[in-house]
């Protein structure tokens, strides 16, 4: 079954140029990783400090993975000193399978 994983950031002001350019860099690396399918980045209608990938995986193992990978843990830990606060990561499993709810 295939995992969205939803990652929602709160940017601070001024940070907005670094957070994009980080994250071309990390979804170079995403695309290479084995289970990956796809990604989005969006920003908030209402608050545009606010930003949301959505990434999805084959499954939740292959998620893990890259969460885990050292690589990426270094470009997200440089992410992270341009937030208000630590992102929010959530997991979601596709119940049927096939991507068609």
């Amino acid at each position: 079954m295939s995992a969205k994983i939803l990652i929602e950031r709160r940017i601070k002001q001024g940070c907005l140029g670094s957070l994009l350019e980080l994250s071309v860099q990390l979804r170079a690396l995403a695309v290479k990783q084995p289970g990956y399918i796809s990604g989005e980045t969006l920003v908030s209608a209402e608050h545009d400090d606010v930003h949301l990938v959505i990434s999805t995986w084959r499954n939740f193992n292959d998620w893990k993975a890259w969460e885990n990978n050292p690589e990426r843990a270094e470009i997200a830990e440089e992410i992270e000193k341009l937030l208000v606060e630590p992102p929010s990561v959530k997991a979601f499993i596709d119940l049927y399978g096939s991507g068609a709810g």
